[in-house]
């Protein structure tokens, strides 16, 4: 590929955060020539839960998500990949064992990321905190992370729209330090052996429960109030819905058939690797807000990590949002400002790729106002359409943030009961979608710089 900047960039396109989002729209900006300057606070200051300078850091899951075409998260990173998304590409470069999910070495990912956004001419990363924007050409991709003097700067832009809640992190432990005489590997249904099981026993699960009932909760610093997104609820709040809500939850153990006893465990902890090399494993479903030392009392009477040692405990970090039906407009930018777009986690959407491919949106709306082009209306048929028709269409009222399901994609001419049918018929349909919508905008998806 030539990056060769294009007669309109001259001035460089403002993109504030190095994360997912913002590497993906930097790359699709320079890869339509158009210059750019990349905003980044690490080294220099460091957000919660984020542990590195490196671009595209993954502080909660090392997974992405199913890979599947039967699958909402497969259909969408299908999609993706059609259009040349620099985050997967590195994501399927550096995957690691997962079943049907892409997941992937989280550092060797981050540092391909890097690499190939520093090696790009058109863009400079600049290592600095923005604590104010006071208008564009900028994409806003800070994050659910966003640092204080930028929310409050970000508070200021949108008003009452600007929306909170309260996410959390699962531990990752040693592989070595699993008791694999207890321990053993396998998926649900028999299908691989990606994953790494801990059965417990009634016995064993009811007193695994009072103690995480009785643990005690890392305190909070100047949060309003508690919030958590449904979708990624801490494990001790899980918890506290009932005796057996856990063991529907994260420790269902529907699938799962004990070798040693040849029946499914009373319980079960699933773990997942979360490196190349197989030596990290992070506990799924166990994101939590407990003490590090109650997560070294607790967790560890769970059968096969009696002795475990964490790589990393679990933390809870505070995410930001905006609510996106009050404050955007269809194409991701800021009502009130007409060369402001926003893009990642922080438009409303959960999830790495749902993320990413805001990411991707925003530069691609920012390219078209630069050449003077309509903006993009997506077809409501595809992954991306529907995310993005969510969040123009949502209740502003009652608005969360939401990963790409079926739910979000436009009904179907006729009912399709089974499950998997339906969403191949889906996948289909949007792939046959956005291929015709890219041809009929070959001057946005047709780079002459490539």
């Amino acid at each position: 590929m030539m990056w060769e900047p294009s007669a309109k960039s001259d001035d460089p396109i403002m993109i504030i955060g190095g994360g997912l989002a913002g590497s993906e729209a930097a790359y699709q900006l320079a890869k339509r020539g158009v210059r750019v300057k990349l905003y980044e606070m690490r080294p220099k200051k460091y957000p919660p839960a984020h542990r590195t300078s490196k671009l595209a850091e993954l502080v909660c899951s090392n997974s992405l998500g199913s890979d599947m075409l039967s699958s909402p998260a497969g259909i969408l990173k299908a999609e993706m990949r059609a259009l040349d998304s620099l985050i997967i590409k590195c994501a399927d470069l550096h995957k690691v064992p997962a079943g049907w999910a892409l997941a992937v070495d989280r550092e060797a990912f981050s540092e391909e990321v890097t690499s190939r956004i520093s090696s790009i001419p058109l863009i400079e990363i600049v290592i600095e905190e923005v604590t104010r924007i006071e208008g564009g050409p900028a994409i806003i991709a800070t994050g659910p992370l966003t640092s204080t003097a930028l929310t409050s700067s970000l508070k200021e832009m949108v008003g009452k729209g600007f929306l909170y809640f309260y996410d959390a992190v699962a531990p990752v432990v040693l592989r070595e330090t699993i008791n694999m005489d207890i321990a053993f590997y396998g998926s649900r249904y028999g299908h691989g052996e990606d994953y790494i099981n801990c059965p417990l026993t009634e016995e064993e699960y009811q007193r695994f429960y009072e103690a995480l009932m009785n643990a005690e909760v890392a305190a909070r610093h100047d949060f309003e109030e508690e919030r958590f997104f449904e979708g990624c609820l801490p494990i001790e709040v899980i918890a506290k819905r009932g005796r057996d809500a856990l063991r529907f939850g994260p420790m269902r153990p529907v699938g799962i058939k004990d070798p040693r006893t040849e029946k499914e465990p009373y319980a079960v902890v699933q773990l997942r690797q979360d490196d190349k090399e197989g030596r990290l494993y992070n506990m799924v479903g166990f994101q939590t807000n407990l003490r590090w030392s109650e997560q070294d009392r607790v967790f560890r009477l769970i059968p096969g990590l009696e002795e475990v040692e964490f790589a990393r405990y679990g933390v809870m970090h505070r995410n930001i949002y905006v609510n996106a039906p009050t404050v955007l407009d269809a194409w991701l930018r800021l009502k009130g400002f007409k060369d402001v777009f926003m893009a990642g986690q922080i438009v409303g959407v959960e999830g790495y790729v749902e993320s990413t491919a805001m990411g991707l949106v925003a530069a691609l709306n920012m390219f078209c106002l630069l050449e003077g082009l309509p903006l993009l209306s997506w077809p409501r048929d595809t992954a991306i359409g529907s995310l993005l028709w969510y969040l123009k269409n949502a209740n502003p009222s009652s608005f969360q943030p939401m990963n790409i399901n079926l739910g979000l994609f436009p009904p179907l001419p006729q009912k399709i009961k089974d499950r998997r049918k339906r969403c191949e018929f889906i996948a289909q349909k949007a792939l046959s979608s956005l291929e015709v919508f890219m041809k009929a905008h070959e001057n946005v998806f047709c780079s002459k710089h490539e």
